[in-house]
């Protein structure tokens, strides 16, 4: 005799994003009055703190600012000191740093009553959020990025996850933060280049969702450009707020094969490995882009001007288009291997992200390699003459 239960129940999801200045000032209440509203009465919840150390460097009043914040806290207590771990991408490749935090967890009793709160780039925000949804099947977290790239982009989304086996997120899990909280103020310590960096998420979504915000980039690319600009204030704005409106009617989960805010993705994830992380994220798809926005062109989705339009604004930023440990063959087969890796990824049918047209993206899944080299190529004819790709430190 065959029997079956059959069982369904849907999990809805809310968090905000926030926008402020001075977020830990003892006049700003945005983050005590959000902590109120879900106090536990009866006891005071537990919070621990995790900083990326380069921004604590930067910022190194920051952990009294905290302490001094929540000294009179009736509901909320600090777990301990913030745990100071290193930021970038060496955090997701070091195994070690997520055992600092599932450690602190433990030593502290930080329970699903409790909330761990990541204060950094994008990939802190990653491990942190990793490390906390699986302890003890999932601790609420709350994200407080500090650049540009996780302000507009990785920060407000719902993924979490470390580099593993040598694979750019391979262990990971989807679940989004309670709240992110973007203070403009923290992105005063940036340096120039990570300033800039970030703008290339911007690119993307206005290219693939918004032509409207795609000219606007267009037409501020100098103010943007700006330390402490109104203009870029507002680029992260609309930036957050297209990512956002993607999660929430698109695929959050990313259930099928297509992932349009990874455009430019494929070939950038693959860079960044190449060149050990020296290229930064958002100039790694900045390179991207470039070569997805003339491939496109090849193809005859787009015409030559509005290409060259992309790569020009890229150039007109400060963003690098080329690398030149491109120019070996070796290294351009490497990359094209990206391919399999992002196919891997998600499973099912390679989708990529091209232009119909700029700011409308549409799926394609397939690429012609011979096209792909010669976007390449058309890259490094452009940058002959200009000055090379930035290597971090």
């Amino acid at each position: 005799m065959e029997r079956s239960l059959e069982q369904k129940f849907t999990v809805e999801y809310q968090y905000n994003v926030y926008f402020t200045k001075g977020l830990f000032s003892l006049g700003n209440n945005l983050f005590k009055d959000f902590l109120s509203k879900r106090s536990n009465p009866g006891f005071k919840q537990k919070i621990l703190f995790v900083i990326d150390a380069g921004f604590s460097e930067k910022n190194p009043e920051l952990s009294n600012q905290i302490r001094n914040y929540f000294m009179e806290s009736e509901d909320f207590i600090l777990a301990s000191e913030p745990l100071v771990i290193p930021g970038g991408e060496i955090c997701k490749n070091d195994i070690k740093c997520l055992d600092s935090i599932i450690q602190a967890v433990d030593q502290y009793g930080i329970d699903r009553h409790s909330y761990i709160v990541g204060i950094g780039g994008g990939a802190i925000l990653d491990l942190v959020g990793f490390a906390a949804t699986i302890s003890h099947r999932g601790i609420k977290h709350i994200r407080i990025p500090t650049t540009v790239l996780s302000q507009n982009d990785s920060g407000v989304g719902v993924k979490n996850s470390i580099n593993y086996k040598g694979k750019k997120n391979f262990l990971g899990t989807f679940a989004p933060p309670q709240a992110v909280f973007n203070d403009f103020e923290f992105l005063h310590s940036l340096d120039d280049r990570s300033w800039i960096a970030g703008v290339s998420e911007a690119i993307k979504v206005a290219l693939i969702k918004d032509i409207n915000f795609y000219e606007w980039i267009v037409n501020n690319a100098q103010k943007i450009k700006t330390r402490n600009s109104a203009e870029m204030e507002d680029l992260i704005y609309r930036c957050a707020d297209k990512h956002l409106e993607h999660i929430r009617n698109g695929d959050p989960f990313e259930l099928g094969s297509s992932r349009p805010l990874d455009f430019g993705h494929w070939s950038a994830h693959k860079l960044e490995q190449m060149t050990d992380f020296k290229v930064l994220h958002g100039e790694a798809v900045s390179i991207g882009i470039a070569i997805d926005v003339l491939y496109s062109f090849l193809v005859g989705k787009i015409s030559e001007k509005d290409a060259y339009s992309v790569v020009e604004l890229l150039h007109q930023l400060d963003l690098p288009i080329y690398h030149p440990m491109l120019d070996t063959e070796e290294a351009r087969f490497i990359l094209l291997s990206g391919l399999l890796d992002f196919q891997e990824h998600l499973g099912g049918k390679l989708t990529i992200v091209l232009l119909e047209k700029l700011g409308k993206g549409i799926d394609v899944h397939s690429l012609e390699y011979p096209l792909v080299l010669q976007a390449i190529d058309l890259l490094k004819n452009f940058c002959q003459n200009q000055k090379p790709v930035y290597e971090a430190s």
